[in-house]
């Protein structure tokens, strides 16, 4: 039973591939591991562990992120249904600032996605009654909690659906500075 990590055309961003221990009662997975991060040169304390849960396919979530000195690490797992996750690079000295990667998250593949601060992160539920587990090394901090809109055409992110559901806030924020 291992987690890996697995690159993404982003730097900092992973996915986590997670093998489960199979037999009769189901199976038992591993979702993180300190140390395997730490082999990957990435330190990562979870400080707070949120779900949110969403009823109807076509709920989006996000783009959302935390500015310095609140930037956030997230690992992030789909534990019931299906979403369309989502991680945009948002630092602008990295040689993939403002563009994305995305990978379908799960309960069934067990998948989750690992986002460096500076990375907005957004989902679009894929299914009905779809739950995300977010692990964050940082604690929530109003004051720099902000985001991108999720169809800004300065990202062009490929989405596999219009959202039939999404926030006023989510769906509000203003275009990306050119």
């Amino acid at each position: 039973m291992t987690t890996r990590l697995i690159s993404t055309p982003l730097p900092g961003v992973f996915v986590l591939r997670s093998e489960p221990a199979r037999d009769e009662r189901g199976c038992f997975m591993r979702l993180s591991c300190v140390s395997t991060l730490a082999a990957h040169g990435i330190v990562f304390t979870s400080r707070q562990t949120s779900l949110s849960q969403s009823a109807h396919r076509g709920t989006l979530r996000g783009l959302h992120f935390q500015t310095p000195p609140s930037a956030e690490t997230k690992i992030v797992h789909c534990v019931a249904g299906a979403v369309f996750d989502v991680a945009l690079d948002l630092r602008p000295d990295s040689p993939t600032f403002r563009r994305s990667f995305s990978s379908e998250l799960s309960a069934r593949n067990g998948d989750g996605m690992l986002l460096a601060p500076g990375c907005a992160h957004g989902l679009l539920t894929l299914t009905d009654a779809a739950a995300v587990l977010y692990e964050i090394d940082c604690d929530y901090d109003p004051a720099n909690a902000t985001g991108v809109r999720w169809n800004d055409p300065a990202f062009a992110i490929a989405w596999p659906f219009p959202p039939t559901t999404i926030s006023d806030r989510d769906a509000s924020w203003p275009d990306f500075p050119a």
